[in-house]
């Protein structure tokens, strides 16, 4: 798993794991041509307009050319970053059983864990509000 990471977004804004504490980060590794990656954008978009202390980070991989990921942000109205991502990124997240699936990190920058398949605003509100049995949520 990446303890540090330095993302860049198609904007060229860097984004780096250390200088995000006081903030819940989300980063949601998706592609293009997945119609779930698709259906859990605006969630993921409401999340980031309703939680000043949380970022999301929208890690685009397996796709031909960039223009499909700028087609599919388009279509979703996405306002939170995206990065053009690769195989590389991924695998310096560490495993990843399909698409979509997300990596949460605490305030305090440590890994929560990842969740495979889509997640729900509510579910990762829970992990926010560190209720009790939320952590499943998030494998280690």
């Amino acid at each position: 798993m990446a303890d540090e990471w330095n993302l860049k977004d198609k904007d060229g804004v860097h984004y780096k794991l250390s200088e995000e504490k006081g903030k819940w980060v989300l980063v949601n590794f998706w592609a293009p041509w997945c119609p779930t990656c698709l259906a859990e954008m605006p969630v993921l978009d409401a999340l980031q307009k309703q939680h000043k202390d949380l970022l999301v980070i929208g890690v685009a991989v397996m796709y031909r050319k960039s223009q499909e990921v700028t087609d599919a942000i388009r279509d979703q109205s996405v306002s939170y970053p995206i990065v053009l991502g690769n195989e590389d990124i991924a695998s310096d997240f560490g495993e990843m059983n399909g698409m979509p699936t997300s990596f949460l990190y605490s305030p305090s920058g440590k890994l929560v864990g990842h969740h495979d398949g889509p997640i729900t605003q509510n579910e990762v509100e829970q992990v926010m509000a560190q209720k009790p049995g939320s952590a499943e949520i998030f494998i280690p």
